[in-house]
């Protein structure tokens, strides 16, 4: 590894051990999106920046619209199936599989099964749970489903992910066409 230096640098005692429970500590993050519920379990401010970790509750029918962004996306599927689009491309990624998103390459998932799924996604470098944060609504617990949105609250929400997602290296994508 060419990029690396030549010796391991001495340890930061400055950073802290990371612990998340995610079905019971109250004081993480669960975030409502598109339907689906995130939970914040590392931030870019516990990693020095290096990743995020988000646990994602997934409802039959849910998951993100097509997007893409400047950093690297993986997903594990811990619980059910998602239908993975990659460049105009589908497959099925089922539990204990996961795929890698590389930065910059058009994406969206879509859960295709009858019962909810649970995914973690992990972003490198971090910042994507800030514009989760910043456009989501908080619910919670983790499985908690988000309040549904009227027309109106649904057209901010649009305008909302539309100006900040330039701030966080995301393009979010029209849905794809007939063919």
């Amino acid at each position: 590894m060419p990029s690396q230096p030549a010796t391991v640098p001495p340890d930061d005692l400055s950073r802290e051990l990371t612990v998340a429970r995610p079905d019971s500590d109250q004081s993480l993050p669960h975030i409502g999106l598109v339907g689906d519920t995130y939970t914040i379990l590392v931030t870019g401010e516990d990693t020095a920046g290096k990743y995020t970790l988000i646990d994602m509750h997934v409802p039959a029918g849910g998951g993100p619209p097509p997007h893409r962004h400047d950093f690297e996306e993986m997903f594990t599927v811990l619980d059910g199936e998602v239908q993975v689009t990659f460049r105009g491309q589908t497959l099925v990624a089922r539990a204990g599989e996961t795929i890698n998103v590389p930065a910059n390459a058009p994406h969206a998932f879509t859960n295709a099964g009858d019962a909810s799924a649970r995914l973690l996604c992990m972003c490198a470098p971090s910042g994507q749970e800030e514009f989760f944060t910043l456009v989501g609504q908080p619910v919670a617990a983790r499985t908690e489903a988000p309040p549904t949105l009227d027309a109106d609250a649904q057209a901010a929400f649009i305008v909302k992910s539309k100006a900040l997602a330039p701030e966080y290296k995301t393009e979010l994508l029209p849905p794809p066409g007939p063919e």
